[in-house]
């Protein structure tokens, strides 16, 4: 029976395909093309992923009509099936597989033809050797060609095809049809110049496109794992209350409605609304926010977060897909999924420079044949053709230049993920910063105090009790400042308002203003025009009281990187806006971005609102990198033309972006910047002088002025070219 779109779900209109068969960007749009010409059907497809989302109108195709579609192109579909991680894991192994053949054997019969080219046993190792590298190591690159063909197009696999099956093919007519006349002349001592063989060519050219394949079925392997990797930080139990008694069940079958209760240390399971209890919570892996957020009777709380000091009981009001983790899952999805697959100029050269190659030498072969009416003196100048039109270089110019950039990156402490991203990167012209983690420390910090001269020893000594992370700042800024904790007595935290403690027979006090005040406690005019100073600089400041009166105030906040002031005004010498985005609020977001020269700030913002900020800066015409660390940064990092994670940040972070700084040094954003628009300026380089000494060269090897052993040279030259113009990346600095 025919399988339709309707009867895999008759209620859905959007439906997620995997698409087989796609080995570059070219790729990707030409399915997306096909897909879109089929009556009823809007579609999307993303190459990084492999992946089609199809929409669909009421009288949308049989799910066997839109296949033979794509079929028809050279590619195929099958229902999405959760098995992305583990097809890009079979991708990898198998160029992997490729590569230990390649190499090697490559290798060995490039020695083999240079050190001994006159030894009849030489040629049988090269021929040997270079026949599985050619038929395994390159059966993708022949089998991509031969798809292509099939709908009369071309692309990158078209021109490897053609390259190394001319120069293979060529050698092994040559080797065999002269074995005798070698023989005998190597009897003499004498070698023969006209038996010139390419099986080192060949190999050569498949080892280092399959390394280069290899790289980016890693890439690809790895952009996949940041959705799995974001859903797995959600909480794995919830503490059930039901006809009083507490159950400890899977999150996934919690409904909503259901009552909850979450100790302190512990996730919050689901989304929801407190209904007893009071405590600190941890927003910062969804908010991007260092201070930890006061939660009380009434207020919503998120799922995934970490409840701190106390015990809450919740309702459950989201649960599953709808909990605000999920929702950035599904952001980071769909702006991995949206970003528009970026075509490489090798493949869209090769739609023009294939057939081309073919007319010139297939005209050469029928003026030979006229000319001279044999065979081989019509095969000889359209071989010599074929053979220095093969993209060796062309195969090399953007690997080499990758793998030199890419390695220099990586001795900086710079991770780029591949070609597509130093296109990206070369046309940005505003970086956005998270704050949290990114620009600052993303730990509190005691930074200053005022009032009486016993304000911050009071103060630790009562918080020393407190597992808090701002107590904490304050205990640990007391002990730096080698200020003598006093040991406290009768400790009592009191869940989003603060904590009292005995201290040497004083009862202290501290917490917020309203705190203090609720208290009895006086609060003088003058502290109170310190805490609003305090509070300009975007600190976040706790009042001090004892004997009936607020006596002072300590003031904590998440301090800024080493370097990041420096690493904002190199980005203005590049012509870069900067921006930053945060979820804190707009008093410290500003007073941070005034001390670094930041020219614009969004404050107070969630998820949503971060990808929405990177897609109006887009809509403004704006090529936007984001620089985050953050889960909260994961949709941002996906939704702009380049993602950059500090990598000291969080798994998602890393996987969703472009470009990863290993150091967490924010001077990397520059240098990576500088590197990736010096690779990609290194890869065009080397494109020109790939088809220089080909193209040039091809009216002379079509004249008969060139055998095929000249052709090789200049074929060899213009690979030096490219490898020599490539290893100038690693004197790069920065």
């Amino acid at each position: 029976m025919s399988e339709t779109l309707e009867d895999t779900s008759k209620a859905v209109r959007e439906l997620r395909l995997d698409v087989l068969g796609m080995t570059c960007g070219s790729c990707a749009a030409r399915v997306e093309k096909t897909l879109n010409k089929q009556p009823g059907v809007e579609a999307s497809v993303n190459f990084a992923t492999g992946e089609a989302v199809v929409r669909l109108e009421e009288a949308a195709p049989a799910f066997d009509e839109l296949r033979e579609a794509v079929k028809a192109r050279g590619y195929d579909l099958r229902l999405h099936v959760d098995e992305a991680e583990e097809a890009h894991k079979r991708e990898e192994r198998a160029w992997l597989r490729r590569l230990v053949v390649a190499w090697p054997l490559a290798i060995a019969t490039m020695a083999v033809s240079m050190a001994w080219p006159d030894e009849l046993w030489s040629r049988w190792a090269a021929f040997l050797m270079a026949t599985p590298v050619q038929f395994y190591a390159g059966w993708p690159f022949l089998k991509g060609a031969a798809v292509r063909a099939r709908s009369f197009t071309a692309n990158m696999d078209t021109l490897i095809a053609v390259g190394t099956l001319a120069a293979y093919g060529y050698s092994v007519w040559v080797f065999f049809t002269t074995l005798d006349t070698f023989r005998a002349g190597a009897e003499m001592g004498m070698g023969d110049a006209n038996t010139h063989l390419y099986f080192e060519s060949s190999a050569v050219i498949i080892a280092f496109l399959a390394l280069g394949r290899w790289l980016e079925a890693r890439a690809k392997g790895r952009a996949s794992q940041a959705i799995k990797r974001l859903l797995e930080m959600g909480a794995k139990d919830a503490r059930v209350l039901r006809n009083d008694k507490e159950l400890k069940v899977p999150v996934d079958v919690v409904k909503v409605g259901w009552i909850l209760k979450v100790l302190p240390g512990e996730k919050v399971p689901v989304d929801g609304r407190v209904l007893e209890g009071a405590s600190a919570v941890d927003e910062s892996m969804l908010t991007g926010e260092s201070v930890p957020v006061e939660k009380t009777v009434g207020d919503e709380v998120a799922g995934a977060t970490v409840n701190l000091d106390g015990v809450l009981v919740i309702e459950a009001t989201r649960v599953g897909e709808d909990t605000a983790l999920a929702q950035i899952a599904r952001l980071v999805a769909e702006a991995q999924g949206s970003k528009a697959p970026i075509q490489r100029l090798a493949d869209q050269v090769a739609g023009i420079f294939v057939p081309v190659v073919f007319g010139i030498a297939a005209l050469t072969a029928i003026a030979w044949y006229l000319v001279d009416g044999t065979v081989e003196a019509a095969l000889v100048p359209a071989v010599s053709v074929l053979i220095i039109a093969c993209p060796c270089a062309l195969g090399l110019a953007t690997p080499a230049a990758l793998m030199v950039g890419t390695g220099r990156g990586a001795q900086m402490g710079i991770l780029i993920r591949g070609a597509e991203i130093l296109e990206r990167s070369r046309s940005v012209n505003t970086v956005v910063f998270d704050k949290t983690g990114t620009l600052t420390e993303g730990r509190m910090r005691l930074v200053e105090m005022a009032g009486d001269g016993r304000t911050l020893a009071l103060a630790a000594a009562a918080e020393a009790g407190s597992e808090h992370p701002i107590a904490q700042a304050v205990v640990a800024g007391a002990r730096e400042r080698g200020v003598e904790i006093a040991p406290a007595q009768a400790f009592r935290s009191v869940a989003g308002r603060g904590v009292r403690a005995a201290v040497n027979g004083v009862e202290v006090l501290v917490g917020r203003r309203v705190f203090l005040e609720d208290e009895g406690v006086r609060v003088d005019t003058a502290l109170e025009a310190e805490a609003a100073r305090l509070e300009a600089q975007g600190d976040t400041v706790f009042w001090v009281g004892w004997d009936g009166a607020a006596r002072g105030v300590v003031a904590v906040a998440d301090g800024l990187k080493g370097g990041a002031r420096e690493a904002i005004d190199a980005l203005h010498d590049l012509d870069i806006e900067v921006a930053m985005l945060t979820g804190d609020n707009r008093r410290t977001g500003e007073a941070i971005a005034g001390q670094v020269g930041i020219d614009r700030v969004l404050a107070e913002v969630h998820p949503e609102d971060k990808v929405d900020e990177v897609k109006r800066l887009q809509a403004e015409g704006r090529v936007v990198a984001m620089v985050g660390d953050g889960i909260n940064d994961g949709p941002a990092l996906a939704q702009a033309d380049l993602g950059m994670a500090i990598g000291t940040g969080t798994d998602v972070a890393i996987e969703a972006s472009d470009i990863t700084l290993m150091k967490g040094d924010l001077g990397g954003v520059v240098r990576a910047i500088r590197l990736s628009r010096r690779t990609f300026a290194t890869i065009k380089q080397n494109l020109f002088w790939a088809f220089g000494y080909n193209v040039a060269a091809i009216p002379l090897a079509a004249l008969g002025l060139l055998n095929p052993m000249i052709a090789g040279a200049a074929m060899a030259l213009s690979s030096v070219s490219v490898l020599t113009n490539s290893l100038r990346l690693r004197r790069f600095q920065g």
